[in-house]
């Protein structure tokens, strides 16, 4: 309901809409445009071709698009603990965590889910790859659990804004920065980082494990290759995580005190 009214509200004024929605894709199809630049000089990056990352690139897009559409509003959750209106949340008869991510809604950042699945659609018709059912399932599984792993990392990113309301840019370096991280080859980055976003925190399951077996390339080194198959269970254990950190921070919150 409270998206909904954020939604009739937009689309009250449909022209700005339509151009602040012409906008988001763009600005963000600037971050392909690197790509296009840098292959411009180059003919493959960590031994994938411009096919393959636009793969990577459009997948980890499209999730991370779909979760910032329902969960970016949590990333003003340390103004509102600061300033104390969380209050007027926890007065309504319905789940604060949904409350706080509908208030706000932005359908603008539609764009973003546009442009990535614009990428992607273009990586898979250009793309050489021996499809069986197995991949060719693979690949929504893929984009599902991918939303919902970066949903759950922003969730615990707003918890931890409990206690540190100013940490938004920290929290900000895990999503943001983790769907620039995904958008490019793991053989380009160092091993002790790749482990990172597989053992701590698990960005490596939004695309770069299931999208190498979908390319039939080998997974890095010192990771199983069944891990390919793991991002469906890697979601629900990051929503348990995510559940659990949302209702300590939740437990915490003592409002201004005034």
């Amino acid at each position: 309901m409270v998206a909904g009214m954020w939604i009739r509200s937009t689309m009250t004024y449909r022209t700005s809409f339509a151009l602040t929605l012409v906008t988001s894709f763009c600005v963000t199809f600037f971050d392909f445009v690197v790509i296009l630049l840098m292959f411009g000089q180059v003919r493959g990056l960590g031994g994938f071709s411009f096919a393959e990352v636009a793969f990577l690139y459009g997948t980890a897009g499209t999730s991370f698009g779909v979760a910032d559409l329902t969960m970016g509003s949590l990333q003003r959750m340390g103004r509102r603990v600061r300033d104390g209106s969380l209050d007027l949340f926890l007065m309504r008869p319905a789940p604060v965590l949904a409350q706080v991510a509908a208030d706000k809604f932005a359908l603008r950042r539609l764009g973003r889910v546009a442009q990535g699945l614009f990428v992607l659609v273009w990586a898979l018709l250009v793309l050489d790859v021996e499809w069986t059912a197995v991949k060719a399932l693979l690949l929504p599984v893929m984009l599902v659990s991918g939303a919902v792993i970066f949903a759950a990392v922003m969730v615990v990113g707003a918890s931890a804004l409990f206690w540190a309301q100013d940490a938004a840019e920290v929290t900000n370096a895990f999503t943001y920065g983790g769907n620039t991280l995904l958008q490019y080859p793991p053989a380009i980055f160092a091993q002790d980082l790749v482990r990172g976003v597989v053992y701590v925190v698990p960005l490596a399951f939004v695309n770069w494990l299931p999208a190498l077996y979908v390319l039939g390339r080998p997974a890095p080194a010192g990771v199983p290759s069944a891990l390919a198959f793991a991002s469906p269970l890697v979601a629900l254990g990051s929503c348990v995580l995510a559940g659990w950190a949302w209702r300590a921070g939740l437990r915490s919150y003592r409002s201004t005190g005034s």
